[in-house]
This record gives structure tokens, sequence and C-alpha cells, in this order.
């Protein structure tokens, strides 16, 4: 049933978004370094890696440069035709081709990039490859501002993600791969379209919060979660 709810979403997205998807094409042909789409080496079901495909947004040699896989907020590495698309999201559409392929889920835990896997503890990271990567998730949902949280900091964007998001957004991964259902998938969709919509929208504590506050992760960690996507969205 996962499957078949990919397929019919992620076919249906591409069709759709093709006219929009060819404009877009053309401009970043014609502007920047010229480049159309972006490929990244990421982690996925059982540590396979494939290519994650974006609308390239960064300069082509971006991993190469800075904080490397970690973007940060106003990142010098960002085009300027790119810090719209991020704006919008619309960089990520062309993942709905890794869905259509079978590499990502629609739903379920962010396939991450080989640098950033490393920087989540070793438990954690023998659990997410054990379900297949998503579009999107609970870690993406209270997470979506990321960017302006490693900018926001005294740290450096290297030790914030390290101790301030991977500890925190694996343990959201770990508590969808332990509920995952169609319903919750279908929940998580529809809490995307409100924050890619809205971002500032909390509407996401209303409907999961209560199931997040586990017995077996301390009730401050998933505050501190909370506290900090409120801090950064006001």
């Amino acid at each position: 049933m996962k499957r078949l709810l990919d397929i019919i979403i992620s076919s249906t997205a591409l069709i759709v978004f093709f006219p929009f998807g060819l404009i877009i094409m053309i401009i970043l042909r014609l502007t920047g370094e010229g480049e159309v789409f972006y490929v990244q080496p990421r982690i996925g079901k059982d540590g396979k890696h494939f290519g994650l495909i974006k609308f390239a947004t960064m300069l082509k040699d971006s991993p190469n440069l800075g904080t490397g896989a970690i973007t940060v907020k106003n990142d010098s590495r960002v085009l300027r035709f790119g810090k719209y698309l991020r704006k919008a999201k619309l960089n990520e559409v062309p993942q709905f081709m890794n869905v259509l392929k079978g590499d990502m889920s629609m739903v379920g835990p962010r396939p991450l990039a080989l640098q950033t896997f490393e920087y989540y503890p070793p438990d954690i990271q023998k659990q997410i490859v054990k379900a297949k990567p998503g579009l999107t998730g609970i870690g993406s949902i209270v997470f979506r501002d990321e960017e302006s949280i490693l900018a926001s900091g005294a740290k450096s964007s290297i030790d914030c993600y390290k101790e301030d998001i991977a500890p925190y957004k694996g343990q959201l991964e770990l508590w969808y791969i332990e509920n995952q259902n169609i319903w919750l998938d279908l929940k998580l969709m529809f809490l995307t379209a409100v924050v890619v919509i809205a971002p500032r929208n909390m509407l996401y504590k209303k409907l999961l919060w209560d199931n997040l506050i586990r017995e077996d992760i301390p009730k401050e960690k998933m505050l501190l979660v909370g506290n900090i996507m409120s801090e950064t969205l006001k």
C-alpha cells in the first residue's frame, strides 16, 4: 500500500509540475553555472548509497567549500536564482523522481549525506537505515528551518549540527520508524504542505506533540526541539 501511494503521488506530482519545471530548467541553464540538476550521494535503506536529485541551487563545487554538506542561512555558496527555489522548497521537487524510482518513499527519515550521517549517534545510525528514506518526515517538519538554527548560535555550524540537531532530529526519525503507518504518513504529508505554505505554523504540536513525548526519550530533549523552533521562527 505504501509503495502504491508513493507511485501515485510522485507520478502525479511530476506530471502536474512539468510545465513549471521546464521553465525552471531553462532559467537554470541560462543563469549561474548553467547546471540544471544536482545529484548528491545519500545513504538509503540498508545503508546503500543512491543519488538524490535536486535542482541546482549552489555552486558546483559547494561540497568541497565552506561547511560541506551543511547549508546555513545566507550561505554564500547559494546562487541568486537558487535562493528563490530554496525558499519555496522548489529545489526539492526533482526528488519525486527518486520516489518513483524506489530510492525513497514519500514519508520517512530524511536521507543523509555521508558527512551528516556520521554526526548522528551510532545507535541512531543503525536504526534509521532500516527504513526507506523519505521526501518528507517528522524530522523535516520540526527542523524545517534548520539553516537558520545553524546560523543563529554562538557555536560553529558543524558543532551546532552535531550537538543541537543530530541527536534530537535522530530521535524524531526513530519515533517515526517505530510508529509508521499509512494514516501517520498522510498526516505528515498534510503537515508538510502546511509548513511549506506557512513556515511559522506549529500545527504539528497540536497533532503529534503528545505522541512525541515518550518515556524512553527525556522530556527536556523533546521540549528543546520545540523551543529551538519556536525561537527561530519568531
